[in-house]
């Protein structure tokens, strides 16, 4: 199984895209654990303060660091953690090989950031590893915690009905996944391929990597950069 301590100051937008689908019935198995975290309960003043001005200037609110503090050391008086995550448009990108990683740990704590970001002493002493789901930047982390779970959470054995499944996604092996048909065979006078509909079990392997790898050619040639086809 797997553990995610979300760190948030808004846990209402997590409930959700965590509490259905594939991570509602991994959570329900007992696969995977959530715990959302409101980081302001971490606060000492009346009105619950998490940010305040930046030093030197400039517009935007910046996390504080004393709240983020308190709160991991709460955490890790708890258990061990494999990683401590924020989710920050100029971390490591989010790739199947990554999520992969991540599902062979035990526990992660997802830092999510808001306004202009989080005080840098935090991402100095306090992080572990910075991640992004993409070159674009959103209101907060919660989002990005949200595809970090699903992507990973899916990816732990027992979660998803067919086990296998996950093994052919795309990206696994470099590659987009190849098209896929189901019944009908012949609608409006698009039939589906014929070799689909053979029972040649290698024949059928072997068309699904040709259509993967054009895909892939035509759609992300990049993925092939570092080995590319003979």
């Amino acid at each position: 199984m797997i553990h995610f301590d979300i760190i948030t100051i808004h846990p209402e937008l997590l409930t959700g895209p965590l509490d259905h689908s594939i991570i509602k019935r991994g959570r329900d198995k007992g696969l995977i654990e959530i715990n959302l975290i409101n980081l302001r309960d971490y606060t000492t003043d009346k009105h619950r303060t998490v940010d305040d001005y930046a030093y030197g200037g400039g517009a935007g609110m910046v996390m504080m660091i004393e709240p983020v503090a308190k709160c991991l050391d709460d955490l890790r008086k708890q258990r061990s953690y494999d990683e401590i995550i924020y989710l920050s448009p100029d971390g490591k990108l989010l790739d199947q090989q990554l999520c992969n990683r991540f599902s062979l740990y035990k526990n992660l704590v997802l830092l999510c950031g808001h306004y202009k970001g989080i005080d840098e002493r935090i991402r100095e002493h306090l992080i572990t590893m910075e991640v992004s789901i993409g070159d674009y930047v959103l209101t907060g982390g919660e989002l990005a915690a949200a595809v970090l779970c699903d992507s990973v959470g899916r990816l732990i054995p027992g979660v998803m009905s067919d086990e296998t499944s996950a093994l052919s996604d795309s990206f696994q092996d470099n590659l987009l996944a190849p098209p896929v048909f189901t019944r009908p065979a012949e609608f409006n006078g698009w039939k589906v391929p014929e070799i689909l509909l053979s029972g040649n079990e290698k024949l059928i392997y072997d068309w699904k990597h040709d259509q993967a790898l054009k895909r892939t050619l035509e759609r992300r040639p990049g993925l092939l950069s570092d080995d590319p086809p003979n």
